[in-house]
């Protein structure tokens, strides 16, 4: 997953174009570049490493050009450094990209055999190439057109050209793209968050669609090279201000924003005068639907994990869950009455993307959540759930992940209610205790001192486990995943009730093993299970709630005792100590919790 900008104006591009790479940095942040057509050439400056790298770089301080392309990368050909940065270019073309050119080997092979010397190990290089090839021969659009037939995979393409001082082509296939337009100046962006800051008059490019921006208007095209008409969408035109205030990190300031973000969905989707939940206007019938299938990755196929259990509890529907990148590739037995949810909170993830188009080919029902309501599978689902959770900057997703369990909650909550599955009576007391949650979430909050003394036995462990049952488990997975993604410390998570069976070889003396036990239906098995992995050695930090009876278990190293809920809305209050846990643990150790190693925040690639 990349990030491209694209600026076409009447006045110098280079510092917008780094402004605009800034707010992309969250797409991929191990290099970036530049290029701006200027006095009939093209300008190239690369950087490894961050966008201010780049901006200190004095040649990038005097650049000049009206027109110029620009691009934070996510290596996935080639090391991350500045030779494999993006933009790359030969002396007629340049070209930023985001995706993966599947058959870029063939085509290389192909264009080596036409006398072109390549630079790079990167799969991005073959499109410069193949341009500049089809240019020998054919126009600007038909060698465009020729260039994106010859290409197997995805892409969100800026390219620029020397003898084109006037023009810069996009074109998109799998990876999302956008135009925006402004005064005597156009532009081409991965998203609308890098082009907010200058328009909110916005296009999305459809799958297989290109589009030629030229200054003073925009044209399109589809994939054969015929020219189509595209709406023109008004987006907020207040930019949101988004900054870490006080707060060392992102993070943290996304940690602590938890029970706003709750209160946010609350209120957003709860009819406090009629007791009810405001998700109405279904494009299907209740009766239609027997089967609800959740798809998502990473954090958010936990939150799909969460909601299987959900809505086993409150209705009578079957529940399957999917991990986005398996469900494509898999015999699906599709059928009408199964219901596809797709889970994502970029809107952008290419494998959740692929599989909503595959369910769209097959005319399946399709319903989102997602927390950008402009985005790609936001825009080609039929139904759209947003999590209203505001921007999220860190790629360790906090607030998103209670933002769409929330939204779960909710929907499994209506359609039991719809389906008579749940009883008024039922209804209105699971809806009181949501009403009270976010208040819980605060004091849940006020955890830090312990958990940072705790965190600092988990850095200097080789691995831990995080052990759950029933609603717990999805959590367990979520909070294994958060230590990995910031610690860098292997951590599994691991249904307490299956130690048993294997996984109990890995506990060895001074173990720490986080255990969530609170005090639900599955709270004595859980006990058992932990009392297994005492005996064996293990540090246990148990993670439970706040109740008058005592624990039922000796030897445990640390506790950690939340907020008293229903045991459907534990899962909120379990997850924010695991959060904590793993900045801690990265902050201990010094690493950048906001962008760490390897990851970005929305896998646009697949």
């Amino acid at each position: 997953m990349c990030g491209i900008i694209g600026i076409n104006s009447n006045k110098s591009v280079s510092a917008s174009i780094i402004n605009s790479l800034k707010k992309l940095e969250y797409r991929g942040y191990d290099s970036a570049g530049i290029a701006t057509l200027h006095a009939g050439s093209i300008n190239e400056v690369k950087s490894e490493g961050r966008v201010d790298n780049l901006e200190k770089n004095s040649v990038v301080q005097n650049m000049v050009g009206t027109i110029g392309i620009g691009h934070v990368r996510w290596a996935t050909h080639g090391l991350p450094n500045s030779i494999n940065a993006h933009p790359h270019s030969s002396q007629n073309v340049s070209v930023v990209h985001n995706g993966i050119i599947e058959n870029s080997t063939l085509l290389k092979k192909f264009l080596v055999s036409k006398g072109h010397k390549f630079k790079s190990q990167t799969d991005t290089e073959v499109i410069v190439h193949l341009i500049t090839e089809n240019l020998k021969t054919e126009n600007i659009i038909n060698s465009i057109t020729k260039t994106l037939k010859s290409l197997h995979g995805s892409f969100a393409l800026g390219i620029i050209f020397k003898d084109q001082p006037d023009l810069i082509i996009g074109a998109r296939r799998g990876s999302p793209l956008a135009v925006g337009y402004g005064p005597n100046e156009n532009y081409l962006g991965s998203d609308s968050y890098a082009l907010k800051s200058m328009t909110n008059k916005i296009t999305y490019l459809s799958d297989g669609e290109f589009c030629v921006i030229k200054k003073d208007h925009v044209e399109f095209f589809n994939e054969d090279g015929i020219k189509i008409n595209k709406k023109v969408l008004e987006l907020s035109s207040e930019e949101e201000k988004y900054d870490k205030g006080d707060y060392k990190h992102f993070m943290a300031k996304e940690i602590e924003e938890q029970p706003t973000t709750l209160k946010n969905g609350i209120k957003e989707y709860l009819d406090t005068s009629n007791n009810d939940i405001n998700i109405f206007n279904f494009p299907w019938k209740i009766n239609e639907i027997s089967t609800i299938t959740l798809i998502g990755c990473g954090t958010a196929y936990h939150s799909c994990l969460m909601a299987k259990y959900w809505f086993e509890e409150l209705t009578t529907l079957n529940v399957n869950v999917d991990i986005a990148s398996e469900f494509r590739y898999r015999k699906n037995r599709f059928k009408k009455d199964t219901l596809y949810v797709f889970v994502s909170q970029s809107g952008e993830t290419a494998d959740t993307y692929a599989a909503l188009s595959l369910c769209k080919s097959k005319e399946m029902k399709t319903c989102s959540v997602v927390n950008v309501i402009e985005s790609s599978i936001a825009r080609d689902s039929e139904f759209v759930l947003p999590i209203h959770c505001g921007i999220e900057i860190g790629v360790a997703s906090t607030k998103a992940f209670l933002g769409q369990i929330l939204i779960l909650y909710l929907l499994a909550l209506k359609l039991g209610f719809l389906r008579k599955d749940l009883k008024r009576e039922l209804f209105n007391k699971k809806l009181k205790d949501l009403k009270e949650l976010p208040d819980l979430v605060q004091q849940t909050l006020s955890i830090d001192n312990k958990i940072q003394t705790i965190s600092k036995t988990f850095n200097d462990a080789k691995g831990s486990m995080f052990l759950g049952r029933g609603f717990s488990y999805p959590i367990a997975l979520e909070g294994a995943l958060k230590l990995k993604e910031l610690s860098y410390i292997h951590a599994e998570g691991y249904p307490a009730g299956e130690m048993k069976h294997g996984p109990l070889a890995l506990i060895e003396e001074g173990m720490p093993v986080v255990v969530l036990a609170p005090r639900d239906d599955y709270y004595k098995k859980t006990i058992s299970n932990m009392q297994e992995v005492i005996a064996r050695g293990a540090k246990v930090l148990l993670i439970t709630n706040k109740s008058k009876d005592e624990i039922i278990s000796e030897n445990i190293w640390e506790t950690i005792e939340v907020e008293t809920t229903g045991a459907d809305l534990l899962p909120f209050l379990l997850t924010v100590p695991l959060q904590k846990l793993a900045y801690y643990s990265a902050l201990k150790k010094g690493y950048d919790i906001d962008k760490p190693r390897n990851l970005a925040k929305s896998v646009t690639v697949e």
